[in-house]
């Protein structure tokens, strides 16, 4: 008797804790949208979920493999009735195996799947009408526009295929306000030759051959992709310099 009263209040203990890692799930989520809310300024909003929301989405993952992975525990005991210390190791068994599946499984689906979503967020976040100090709407200049408003570095910056920058301007036309917005465009996943997935990121640049007035540069970049781990080089073109460059 006082043998299944002892597994009835572990059963409880589990499950309890089951519910726990499912409410911690839901706080990781909700903390990190409350910070999203928080942030005013949409570059900022962009940066921020560029280098945090594949993280905090992965945390709230991992406790709700833990959640399901105690509950399920706690219910399969029940249905069949395992006790002893038999019991106990398949209890144990069971959970780290339903854990390890479930991690696998869902590893995959947020490697694969989720970075799409987060783009489709980026491009939400880095397109949306942007309000001047005066509080009146700007526009967003097109790449024809934009190179008045730029200084020659930072065009040099966006021709240039070592560490690709893009920059997107924003005017008030009323007012004449501006503002420039820097973009790492090297940080973002290419899709990947191998698997398909958009999961291939550089991880190295390196120029093999300087370029010149004369002669055109050659750079090699390095990407290996997050999934199949396949890596790959692939060269590009550096323009000549132009004859102003000493």
């Amino acid at each position: 008797m006082e043998s299944t009263q002892s597994y009835q209040s572990w059963d409880e203990l589990i499950i309890l804790g089951a519910y726990a890692s499912f409410a911690i799930a839901i706080l990781i989520l909700l903390y990190h949208e409350l910070r999203l809310v928080l942030i005013k300024d949409l570059k900022e909003k962009y940066d921020y979920i560029n280098l945090h929301e594949i993280t905090y989405f992965w945390y709230a993952i991992i406790a709700l493999i833990i959640a399901a992975a105690l509950y399920s525990n706690a219910m399969v005991a029940r249905v069949f009735d395992v006790k002893g210390t038999t019991g106990v190791i398949v209890r144990v068994f069971y959970t780290l195996g339903f854990s390890a599946i479930a991690y696998i499984s869902l590893s995959s689906l947020v490697r694969i799947l989720y970075p799409r979503v987060v783009e489709r967020r980026l491009q939400k976040v880095r397109n949306k009408p942007r309000l001047s100090p005066a509080g009146n709407p700007m526009r967003k200049l097109s790449e024809e526009e934009e190179d008045v408003h730029l200084e020659q570095d930072q065009i040099d910056q966006e021709s240039s295929d070592i560490h690709s920058v893009d920059y997107d301007v924003w005017i008030d036309e009323k007012t004449g306000y501006k503002k420039i917005e820097k973009y790492m465009a090297y940080q973002h996943a290419e899709e990947c030759s191998e698997c398909g997935f958009v999961t291939s990121k550089i991880i190295n640049e390196e120029i093999e051959v300087k370029p010149t007035v004369n002669e055109t540069g050659l750079l090699l970049k390095h990407y290996r992709c997050t999934y199949c781990r396949h890596r790959e080089a692939k060269e590009v073109i550096i323009a000549k310099l132009s004859s102003n460059v000493k």
